[in-house]
């Protein structure tokens, strides 16, 4: 996942809701929540899991992290392709087609 000007996709598959500034999110499996693999996304994940739409780049992505919070370039480029890699492994986002 080196190419920052790829864009995700949210998996079809869940059910998010957010409460009190966190980011919940359930994968439905055979119309069932799948309660063993409840994701909570903190402040910062949530603003990254909002940007994935199919249309934002991983670049747009860091660029909106570096302008509402207090963040270095680098670090916020290291951090949001961690937490892609890991929304990715976990098969709640994939990459969109070309």
């Amino acid at each position: 996942m080196s190419d920052i000007n790829r864009c995700f996709t949210k998996g079809k598959d869940l059910v998010t809701r957010c409460v009190a500034g966190e980011t919940i999110i359930v994968p439905i499996k055979s119309t069932v929540g799948d309660l063993d693999c409840i994701y909570t996304l903190n402040e910062v994940s949530t603003t990254i899991w909002e940007c994935i739409d199919g249309k934002t780049s991983i670049s747009r992505i860091i660029e909106a992290l570096c302008s509402t919070y207090d963040v270095l370039a680098e670090e916020a480029e290291r951090d949001t392709l961690d937490f892609l890699k890991a929304l990715e492994q976990a098969g709640l986002i994939d990459y969109c087609e070309d």
